[in-house]
């Protein structure tokens, strides 16, 4: 599998609490923090629901 690079680059705040346990799930929670994550479909799925808050880097 691929590795993916995720980036947080906007605040939870004022968001539904679904987001902001997908963002802590992911490892995230700090605006410039990134993650390396496999490219499953469980990751990206996650990722497509908060895709507003952050960015993807597929390696």
């Amino acid at each position: 599998m691929a590795t993916i690079k995720i980036t947080q680059t906007r605040s939870v705040i004022r968001r539904p609490g679904v987001q902001k346990r997908t963002i802590q799930a992911l490892g995230l929670g700090r605006i410039g923090r990134t993650v390396e994550h496999e490219a499953t479909p469980q990751i990206q799925g996650m990722v497509a629901k908060v895709r507003h808050l952050v960015s993807v880097d597929e390696n």
